[in-house]
């Protein structure tokens, strides 16, 4: 225990600030190398894992548009279309041979949001089951069962809306215990000085998965039929899942390759933040101020992220006039920027704690505002440069890319205040982080009856709103140190 002089003299005028707690067991074991380690196998691995994730969510987004029949489709669309036509005409589809389903608009949107009602249920159980079970099993069986459902799309898709619908709740059932899952691992394997890199890299494969899913699905659509897309993304979920049952563990003590260097150096990195009590402290949990301003953070950023994971699509092709192929490539571009902007911030945020010695508070915070600032800005910008159609794409792709920013801020701070209880913890925000993708593409659409720009604007704005009041809340009332209650000692963590 560091004596109280310099307990004193490292905490006078740093109100806020994380004691860190890792630096003094890296100090008596130096950091293990990043490469062929166990705990970087595990990033690559688990990236991979969220990118077949979100493929298999984001696919059938594409897939329903050759699904439902044209004349449908036609009759349900109204624009006023604002800004001139500059596509290039498409050519006929080479394979038009998938079958067609009479599918109104609101069948449409029913069969889109149903992943969301199946995916909300599991997020507070899969933490909880996590922690008691582990979370390798159980995000592996997320993964493989939303692989084994996807195959029976083309199937449920013929016996009516009806059935697609249920099956696309109870892939929303598989995959919601999964990010709850990875936390509940990554309090076992990530060294504190480590969770940005770590976590961002194994968090980056899901938009990565946005980022081919959607023109590749495009693709196959295109040269053979819809009912491809599920196969495909099936069975590379199956192969995944034997890939991480074979290759990964729980804890590095249950691994079976990794060094006894890189396992001592975890495990001394951790051993002052992990709790022995077998019981959830909810009650004090549930009172955590930190807690709640997480909560806050992500519901916020989500109902951006929501509203232009699922209507930019259809702004790219009602408002700037893109045709289908174009509209592929230029929906997936922000992604894309915020795949890079999650690596790269991950690299920075660690790097600004182990080698500038930035609070852990401090580089949360800031990630938090530039993530969640900055893509309110760049969106507002986005719905008032009208039909500069270069400029906006820029300005959406640029508003998506800042939020990678986000990663290695309040996405990660479940590890810094309650690591123990990380899996828990995320199945807590990210159930109220679900509820955007409920309500916020709803009421979005709403908004825009005529999909004129002053509408978008207006939906813009409001997703602008929401995005800096999270950023606001979080900035004051977030913690970047182990709480008391989340220690079995209850006395909090001292260096």
């Amino acid at each position: 225990m560091r004596p109280p002089a310099r307990d004193a003299a490292r905490t006078a005028g740093e109100e806020g600030a994380d004691s860190t707690p890792l630096l003094q067991g890296v100090r008596r074991v130096e950091a293990a190398p990043a490469c062929c380690s166990a705990r970087y196998n595990l990033a690559v691995l688990a990236f991979f894992g969220f990118f077949i994730l979100y493929a298999l969510r984001v696919n059938l987004s594409v897939a329903l548009v050759d699904m439902v029949d044209s004349n449908v489709t036609a009759a349900d669309n109204r624009t006023s279309q604002p800004c001139a036509g500059h596509s290039t005409p498409l050519t006929a589809l080479r394979d038009p041979s998938g079958k067609r389903y009479q599918w109104d608009a609101e069948t449409q949107g029913w069969i889109l949001g149903a992943f969301f009602y199946g995916y909300i249920i599991t997020q507070i159980p899969g933490g909880y089951l996590a922690r008691r079970v582990g979370g390798k099993l159980l995000l592996g069986l997320g993964v493989l069962s939303t692989a084994v459902l996807t195959l029976f799309t083309p199937v449920a898709a013929d016996a009516g809306a009806g059935v697609l619908i249920t099956l696309r709740a109870l892939e929303g059932l598989g995959e919601g215990v999964t990010f709850p899952a990875m936390h509940a691992m990554w309090s076992s394997w990530a060294p504190p000085l480590e969770r940005s890199k770590l976590l961002s890299i194994s968090y980056a494969g899901a938009q990565l998965g946005t980022v081919i899913s959607l023109p590749l699905s495009g693709v196959i659509c295109f040269y053979m039929n819809w009912t491809y897309i599920f196969y495909l993304f099936g069975m590379i979920g199956i192969i995944w899942f034997i890939l991480w049952i074979w290759l990964v563990s729980d804890t590095p003590e249950t691994h079976k390759t990794i060094s006894p260097y890189e396992k001592e150096y975890i495990l001394s990195s951790l051993r002052n933040q992990l709790s022995s009590q077998k019981s959830v402290p909810w009650s004090p949990m549930l009172r955590s101020l930190p807690l709640w301003a997480i909560v806050v953070a992500h519901f916020s950023h989500n109902w951006t992220f929501y509203t232009l994971l699922t209507l930019l699509p259809t702004y790219m092709k009602e408002i700037l006039r893109f045709n289908v192929q174009e509209n592929g490539v230029l929906s997936a571009l922000p992604y894309f920027g915020c795949w890079l902007c999650m690596i790269l911030s991950g690299q920075a945020a660690d790097n600004l704690r182990a080698k500038w010695n930035f609070s852990t508070i401090c580089v949360r915070r800031v990630f938090s505002l530039i993530g969640m600032v900055g893509t309110a800005v760049f969106l507002v910008a986005a719905g008032f440069i009208g039909c500069d159609y270069s400029l906006a794409v820029a300005f959406l792709t640029v508003s998506t890319t800042l939020g990678g920013f986000c990663s290695s801020g309040f996405s990660i701070s479940h590890l810094d205040i309650a690591p123990s209880y990380a899996g828990i913890l995320l199945g807590i925000t990210n159930t109220f982080a679900t509820i955007p993708g409920m309500v916020g593409p709803v009421i979005a659409k709403s908004m825009t009856p005529d999909n004129t720009i002053r509408e978008w604007q207006t939906v813009f704005c409001i997703a602008a709103a929401i995005d800096v009041f999270g950023a606001i809340f979080f900035t004051l009332f977030a913690k970047g140190e182990v709480q008391t209650w989340a220690l079995s000692d209850h006395h909090g963590h001292r260096n």
